[in-house]
């Protein structure tokens, strides 16, 4: 997935409010930008940070820069939570989930469970139908770990239960965590950050809900699906 504008290096002054960044540009020029992420972002708001952004020209838009990309020991991350999606989306259009091949039809945002939305539904004769749930992830703090989440998620452990109901009705319940860098070899979820969703992550697998993790390479150009990861259950909450 190439990014649909171009990208601008600038250094980060400082992320706050969870929606605004201060950045410089290359030239000296101070900018305020919108930050597409509400999380914490640990690791990933140092002030001085090599930092990607993007420009919008809409007339509706308040600010004109949002962050994109940060650097992160030694590589490009990604940051932007509208993006897993659509990069879930090419990972399993092209294939590299086997598992989630073979289905006819692929729909985004269908309404399930209560007041959600899935966010890819896969449907076709011969298999039943999957609902994906995909989550963005970015966070490290030991090298070549990825974790989820960074920071309470009370909404993902719902989206987990919703998950198990699905399985019980017949369908395929399934997460998707897509890891916006290319650094990790495995994926942990982070039960001491957030205990009721590792024990949610725990219930739904028991249940049937199937897992997987996948990398992403980046550049300023854009952010493609790599490859899959494994993902270390054995330190789950009991």
């Amino acid at each position: 997935m190439e990014f649909s504008h171009p990208l601008v290096q600038a250094r980060l002054i400082r992320r706050y409010k969870r929606f605004l960044f201060d950045a410089e540009l290359a030239d000296g020029t101070l900018i305020t930008g919108s930050c597409p992420n509400t999380g914490s972002m640990r690791g990933l708001t140092t002030p001085g940070s090599e930092i990607w952004v993007s420009l919008h020209d809409s007339p509706t838009r308040k600010y004109r820069h949002m962050l994109e990309l940060v650097k992160a020991d030694g590589i490009l991350v990604g940051i932007n939570t509208a993006m897993p999606n659509r990069i879930a989306e090419e990972a399993v259009r092209a294939g590299l989930i086997p598992s989630l091949s073979g289905y006819a039809t692929l729909r985004r945002e269908q309404r399930y469970g209560i007041n959600s939305r899935i966010d890819l539904l896969l449907t076709g004769e011969n298999a039943p139908p999957a609902y994906v749930e995909v989550k963005n992830v970015h966070f490290m703090r030991m090298q070549g770990l990825a974790e989820f989440p960074d920071s309470v998620t009370a909404r993902g452990a719902k989206h987990l239960h919703e998950l198990v109901s699905v399985v019980k009705s017949g369908a395929r319940g399934i997460m998707i965590y897509v890891i916006q860098r290319s650094d990790c070899a495995s994926l942990r979820i982070c039960s001491d950050l957030d205990p009721a969703y590792g024990k949610a992550f725990q219930l739904a697998r028991k249940h049937g809900v199937e897992a997987y993790a996948i990398t992403c390479r980046i550049t300023s150009q854009g952010i493609w699906p790599e490859r899959l990861i494994e993902i270390d259950e054995s330190g789950q909450a009991d």
